[in-house]
C-alpha cells in the first residue's frame, strides 16, 4: 500500500523520516551523482520538504520500498527555482498541477522488467489515485527522456517542457504530463491489480514484518 503523508506526519514518525532521507540520499547522491546535495550525514534534504509538500511512501514487509514527493506549483518548486535550465518560456502552474519530485525504488525492490518494477508502477498509480481526487490532473517531473515514451504507453500525455540537460550522471528532461480515469484503468491493467493503492493512517513501524 501507498501512504500519503504531509511532512508534519512525517516528522512525527522519526523512523520513517530518517528511512525517507536516507533513501533519497542514496539513490540521488550516491547512485545518480548529485554531488550539490552531499551532507555528511547522509540524509537528502532540501528547501522544498515544506509543510505543503506531500510525501508518498510504498511500505514492503517493515521496509521503505519507494517514495515520491508532490509539490504544489502554486509556490516556488524545483523546476522554477533549482532547474530552470529544463524549461523554455513559462512552465505550467495552478492548483490542478503539481510537481513529482524525488521518484525512488530502493535496490531492494527493483523487480520488474525494463526497469518498471511493481513498487514503480505503485508509485505512479498513487499518485494518479491522489490527483483524481483532488482535481489534480497534470504533474510536472523531471526524469530520463526514455521515460517519456514509457508514460505515453501508460496513457499519459507527455508534453517536453523543454530540452534534455545533464544532471549527474544521467540525462533528464522536464515533462508535463496528463492524466484522467483512463490512464489510472492503463496503470492498473498494467500492474494486474486493480484495487485502489492508497491506504490511510501511518504505516507500522519500519521493521515490523507482516506475518506469511
Amino acid at each position: 500500500m501507498l501512504f500519503s503523508l504531509t511532512t508534519q506526519e512525517l516528522m512525527e514518525r522519526p523512523d520513517l523520516w530518517e528511512a525517507v532521507h536516507r533513501l533519497r540520499y542514496r539513490i540521488f547522491v550516491e547512485e545518480m551523482g548529485w554531488t550539490d546535495l552531499e551532507r555528511p550525514d547522509g540524509l537528502e534534504i532540501d528547501q522544498f520538504d515544506h509543510d505543503e509538500a506531500v510525501h508518498q511512501l510504498v511500505i514492503r514487509n517493515g521496509e521503505l520500498a519507494g517514495y515520491q514527493r508532490m509539490l504544489p506549483t502554486t509556490r516556488a518548486h524545483l523546476l522554477t527555482d533549482v532547474l530552470q535550465d529544463l524549461y523554455e518560456g513559462t512552465p505550467p502552474s495552478g492548483p490542478g498541477v503539481w510537481e513529482l519530485t524525488r521518484y525512488a525504488v530502493a535496490p531492494g525492490f527493483r523487480d520488474g522488467k525494463r526497469g518498471v518494477s511493481t513498487v514503480g508502477t505503485e508509485l505512479i498509480a498513487g499518485f494518479v489515485e491522489w490527483g483524481l481526487k483532488r482535481n489534480i490532473n497534470q504533474v510536472i517531473i523531471e526524469f530520463e527522456p526514455m521515460w517519456v515514451l514509457r508514460a505515453l504507453q501508460l496513457h499519459f500525455l507527455a508534453t517536453p517542457l523543454g530540452y534534455q540537460r545533464t544532471y549527474g550522471n544521467q540525462q533528464v528532461v522536464a515533462t508535463l504530463l496528463t492524466f484522467t480515469e483512463h490512464t489510472l484503468d492503463v496503470v492498473r491493467a498494467r500492474r494486474n491489480h486493480f484495487a485502489p493503492v492508497l491506504a490511510r493512517g501511518y504505516p507500522d513501524r519500519l521493521g515490523l514484518r507482516q506475518a506469511s
